[in-house]
């Protein structure tokens, strides 16, 4: 199961310790770890953030999802849950930003509460996307560092949502052209303003759905390559372990795709 794992301790070196952890139960085949950071809070509130540097293929930040959650432990969320529960109609800047990577994390205000609440001035948190069978391995690993553990599964991408907003925009454009031919000439103005304005959210809607598409395409071919690498290199008795992880990314890749196509065609 694809999970969130947030884990706080009281000193830096021992987050780091909690990486390492992670790679042996990575090796051992109890775990993948997709992507992994640290987050550390100053006693003044400023927060600093290292990425995890063994975890992830080529140096890069892989997981959208653990870039996500890092945003929201590191900016201004003290009020965070209220803000995205009261959120309607128009947002910009700061808000904006912090609700884009509410999406990205793929967890419930909660627990983004929660991980905030725990990470408190003078602690350090290791934030890491994981898939796991059993939660015991990471528990105890870092529980003897003295971390306190908090993990939440990833839900699924809002699909459906985006494909009601366009299939809504469509249909409204459709009756507004059907209104246009039939109106006076006088109306057609007004409503040819209207069906230039829903295609210009038909776009906005579509250009969302496409970059969307293909940004998390490439974290999953990432994510596909790297399990891949980890299967080539594990030891025989965990290497089916990996292959298995393999091919259940593959499959949910190509669900999701298939999803977003349908958004968009």
């Amino acid at each position: 199961m694809d999970r969130m794992l947030v884990v706080v301790f009281d000193h830096e070196e021992k987050a780091y310790e909690g990486s390492r952890v992670l790679r042996h139960l990575e090796d051992d085949g109890y775990v993948a770890v997709y992507d992994a950071a640290i987050v550390a809070k100053k006693a003044s509130g400023v927060t600093t953030t290292r990425r995890v540097g063994e975890f992830g293929p080529g140096g890069t930040l892989t997981g959208i999802a653990v870039g996500g959650l890092v945003g929201l432990l590191a900016g201004p969320i003290g009020a965070l849950g209220g803000a995205l529960g009261a959120a309607t109609g128009a947002v910009g800047g700061t808000l904006a930003g912090a609700l884009a990577d509410f999406e990205n994390v793929r967890v419930g205000t909660d627990f983004i509460e929660d991980a905030s609440k725990e990470l408190a001035p003078g602690k350090v948190a290791l934030v890491a996307e994981i898939e796991e069978e059993e939660i015991t391995p990471v528990d105890d690993g870092m529980e003897a560092l003295g971390g306190h553990v908090l993990r939440r599964s990833l839900r699924e991408l809002r699909h459906k949502e985006n494909e009601q907003d366009i299939a809504t925009i469509k249909a409204e454009i459709a009756h507004a052209k059907i209104e246009h031919a039939a109106a006076r000439a006088d109306r057609r103005a007004k409503l040819q303003a209207r069906i230039d304005a829903l295609n210009t959210r038909l776009k906005q809607k579509t250009d969302q759905a496409r970059a969307r598409r293909e940004a998390m395409k490439r974290e999953a071919e990432a994510k596909i390559e790297a399990l891949k690498t980890r299967a080539s290199r594990s030891r025989q008795e965990f290497k089916v372990k990996h292959e298995q992880r393999v091919a259940i990314a593959k499959n949910k890749f190509h669900e999701w795709e298939a999803q977003i196509d349908s958004e968009l065609y």
